[in-house]
């Protein structure tokens, strides 16, 4: 998102209305109760038949699309420590720090995908904001409301209240071709809605942008020019149908140069569609470590070396993974007909799947091709966490020598208590945890199947700086 020096006032009108969606969106998640999909307008249809003739304008094209995209301004509040003398501090040391509050205030896009005001755009783009405001193609302006993010994809979806707006169609990504002519619409540095042109560089793109938090990666790569401030715009295709949501550039200026990364409309429907029914997004879970099948490893394996695909090299115990009856040394070839070959195309692709489904495994078994049908579980967001903000490994003998560990004491290492976990009080890094209701634990599995022998509270024996202690938690 790029700085803007100002934002412009909005009717009074909107912002009624605005604190209305917004109550709504307080209301649903306080009752739980799941709304209904928006009416969204699809078309799957390949872009073309391979044929195109000369063409001497996209103005028809764009157009149309142009009254869909929006221009996303936030508002965040930011409260600052002022340093103070350390000589006064010397003398007034029980006064409270002093604290100045400021505006820093952010641009983004957005894409209207349904007629009565729900908008997609990124998460990164509202993420923090105390005020979110809405400028349409028309210059109408609107406080809007947010539904849902998923900082995993990059995601979020919020809304204004209003109606008989002008839509996007969607396309179906999954037909994107490399060199099919696309569309970046959105509003670059704050100049007002711009339109660049290029083509589908690449396809399937993972970056590392999500990588510190564990996210999901499956990029449209576009040489059309990104700037910050399209961020949430539309990528769209030569027939003005959406196929991804602008996200991001790699530059080691921060302006384009011609790297440019969006969203596949198929993954942020299906993101969205989540976030308005339910308010979160539930992740499919397999429960296996993997690595890409090399020509070495396809050989040792009886395998033809130029066989595709990933070998699970270890299953977490009761995993959907397990319970399906899948081993180390299998072959996953593809998932519900969708060929893998890396761990990211397996994990998007059963993420992509919502607890329950039933995802069918192509797999190749002593060297014989096999389906296998898999009944997956729900990812947790984070695979480390055993409490609610309490994240944990297994100890290590590097963790004994830096904590100075009685070399008896075996368990989990607490790594990190969150700042808002319930669990704050009573529990500390670098504890471990030896035992829980009187079982000893040495993994996170472990850990999971010892609190389901009580229902609400926990028995811990915990080691901390030398003496052993037991807490009494409440899950």
């Amino acid at each position: 998102m790029n700085s803007r020096s100002f934002l412009r006032p909005i009717l009074f009108a909107a912002l009624v209305s605005a604190i209305a969606v917004d109550a709504d969106a307080r209301e649903q998640k306080k009752s739980g109760a799941p709304k209904e999909k928006p009416a969204l307008q699809v078309d799957s249809t390949p872009i073309s038949d391979g044929r195109a003739g000369v063409v001497m304008s996209y103005a028809d094209v764009v157009e149309p699309v142009q009254k869909t995209v929006v221009s996303i301004y936030s508002t965040k509040k930011i409260k600052e420590r002022i340093r103070t003398n350390p000589l006064f501090r010397q003398f007034f040391p029980h006064l409270p720090p002093e604290e100045r509050e400021s505006i820093q205030e952010g641009l983004g896009s957005g894409v209207i995908v349904s007629a009565d005001g729900y908008i997609i755009t990124n998460n990164h783009v509202v993420e923090g904001a105390d005020e979110l405001k809405v400028s349409l193609s028309d210059e109408r302006e609107y406080v809007a409301a947010v539904i849902g993010t998923d900082p995993k994809t990059d995601i979020a979806v919020i809304k204004i209240q209003a109606d008989k707006l002008p839509v996007v169609t969607l396309a179906d990504s999954d037909k994107l071709r490399v060199g099919d002519v696309v569309f970046a619409v959105g509003n670059p540095l704050g100049v007002g809605q711009t339109v660049t042109m290029g083509i589908v560089s690449a396809k399937g793109r993972s970056v590392g942008i999500l990588g510190d938090i564990g996210g999901y990666e499956d990029y449209i790569q576009t040489d059309a020019a990104i700037n910050m401030g399209n961020s949430g715009g539309a990528l769209v295709d030569a027939r003005g149908r959406l196929v991804g949501v602008n996200s991001a550039i790699l530059s080691p200026s921060r302006g384009n140069i011609g790297i440019g990364f969006a969203i596949p409309v198929n993954l942020a429907a299906s993101i969205m569609n989540s976030l308005i029914e339910t308010g979160t997004v539930a992740r499919g879970y397999l429960g296996v470590s993997t690595e890409s099948v090399t020509p070495d490893i396809a050989e040792q394996l009886g395998l033809a070396r130029e066989t595709r695909g990933v070998v699970i090299s270890d299953i977490i115990p009761g995993s959907a993974a397990e319970k399906a009856g899948l081993k180390r040394t299998d072959v996953v070839l593809a998932v519900n007909e969708h060929p893998v070959s890396t761990l990211e195309e397996l994990r998007l692709l059963i993420a992509q799947m919502t607890p329950g489904t039933v995802a069918r495994l192509k797999v190749v078994r002593d060297g014989r091709e096999r389906m296998m049908n898999v009944t997956l579980d729900k990812a947790a967001d984070k695979p480390d966490e055993l409490f609610s903000g309490v994240t944990v490994k297994p100890l290590t003998p590097e963790d004994r020598r830096r904590l100075n560990i009685d070399p008896r004491v075996n368990g989990l290492l607490i790594t990190d208590v969150a700042e808002d976990s319930p669990f704050r009080n009573q529990l500390l890094a670098n504890a471990v945890i030896m035992e829980i209701n009187r079982m000893a634990v040495s993994d996170l599995a472990a850990a999971k199947e010892a609190l389901l022998l009580q229902p609400s509270r926990a028995l811990l024996a915990i080691y901390l700086r030398g003496s052993v202690r037991f807490v009494v938690v409440a899950k």
